[in-house]
């Protein structure tokens, strides 16, 4: 079992987050700054100077995972240190980091499950599905971009790029929006996955920057824990795949970088606080739940948002901490600088961070049931803290 590092840990936007990183390839390729500094482990000029860049995504692999379970593996031996993700540490906020090159403090995409004023609905904003339902917003003829208003990386960059993500993934609502102006290519498993990375390493084509983005590790640590042998063996087999790779990369003048969005902790259904419908929590919120497990928005009746804190601390006690949802932002948990006029009404009057491995969960009316065995979207460094990979030409 892993021994996770629960100190609270705030994303480094000051150089040594992956909004960073996107700042060091986004001006490296031609775009104009964003805001946010380059990345510190990366000067522009080093990936000015490649041939091309590869930025490979592995979902889940944090630091901490890979230094568990990476004793022996070709990935550790060329981590060259960690960064922090974004907070939320989850994939909807941290994957549209990776595919605008911003911060969710302007792109306000700000969890899983998302209250949108101007859909009067909760929204799980990835599948963009309504949440008590599977079927797409698409088919009820919403548009997306109507909501999402992020500007893609590769709208920004002045160079050939291409994704490659999951057949089920790679013509997606959320996939054709963040990845306008990318050419779009799926694949099927993880030989087909190598063998298209390989091909771009050997610069196959004129395409000077990959997007490349693996999800299975994520899956399997929310199923089984990131401390499970599944985890483990599926992690073997990145390693082998990934592996042959590097000495590619190097000799044909390709930088790649292997990253994560996010980590993971070990959390059970039994560390999980349910608050039922008729809980005194639940009938002071004028909203479900919104954002993640680990780092909940509450919508909080304006008769109750005096009383909100002290609510909270009664019904969760030492398993949370409760903060208005605009200190927050004020202490830069979300990025720097102006925030999207959405932030605020994204993230509720209140923001319930889950101490320890705890989450918290409640239900709406059609909602699946789905037991999850391990976590991320917390203050943790574990969640927080995912592994700089690089392999430099």
């Amino acid at each position: 079992m892993i021994t996770h590092d629960l100190t609270p840990t705030r994303p480094d936007y000051a150089g040594g987050s992956i909004v960073n990183l996107m700042s060091s390839i986004g001006e490296a390729l031609g775009a104009a700054p964003s805001g946010y500094a380059p990345l510190r482990l990366l000067p522009v000029e080093v990936a000015r100077d490649a041939r091309r860049i590869a930025l490979v995504v592995i979902d889940g692999l944090g630091a901490e995972l890979l230094n568990h379970l990476g004793t022996e593996s070709a990935l550790l031996a060329h981590c060259e240190d960690h960064m922090t993700s974004v907070y939320p540490p989850t994939t909807a906020s941290a994957i549209t980091s990776f595919m605008s090159g911003l911060a969710p403090q302007q792109h306000a995409l700000t969890g899983w499950f998302m209250h949108f004023r101007r859909l009067g609905a909760v929204t799980a904003v990835l599948p963009f599905v309504a949440r008590y339902t599977r079927s797409p917003l698409r088919r009820q003829g919403i548009d997306p971009a109507a909501l999402i208003d992020a500007p893609s990386f590769a709208s920004r960059v002045a160079c050939e790029t291409a994704m490659l993500q999951p057949d089920e993934l790679a013509d997606s609502d959320f996939s054709r929006l963040l990845g306008a102006g990318a050419r779009r290519d799926g694949y099927r498993g993880l030989d087909d996955f190598a063998a298209r990375l390989a091909a771009f390493v050997r610069g196959d084509d004129a395409t000077r920057y990959l997007y490349a983005y693996w999800p299975e590790l994520d899956r399997l640590s929310h199923l089984h824990g990131p401390s499970s042998p599944a985890v483990a063996a599926h992690f073997q087999a990145l390693d082998r795949a990934l592996g042959a790779l590097l000495k590619a990369a190097k000799d044909n003048g390709t930088l790649l970088i292997i990253t994560a969005d996010h980590g993971f902790v070990d959390s059970t259904p039994a560390e999980r606080i349910d608050i039922g419908p008729q809980s005194a929590l639940a009938q002071a919120l004028s909203l479900p739940l919104c954002g993640e497990p680990r780092s909940a928005y509450a919508y909080v009746q304006a008769d109750r948002q005096a009383d909100f804190l002290g609510l909270a601390q009664q019904t969760l006690g030492d398993h949370a901490r409760t903060v208005p949802s605009q200190q927050l932002i004020d202490d830069g948990w979300f990025g720097l600088g102006t925030p999207h006029p959405e932030l605020k009404p994204r993230i509720g009057d209140f923001v319930i961070q889950m101490n320890g491995t705890a989450s918290i969960r409640d239900r709406v009316v059609g909602e699946r049931e789905f037991e999850m065995y391990g976590q991320h979207g917390g203050i943790s460094a574990a969640e927080q803290r995912v592994p700089f990979i690089c392999i430099r030409p």
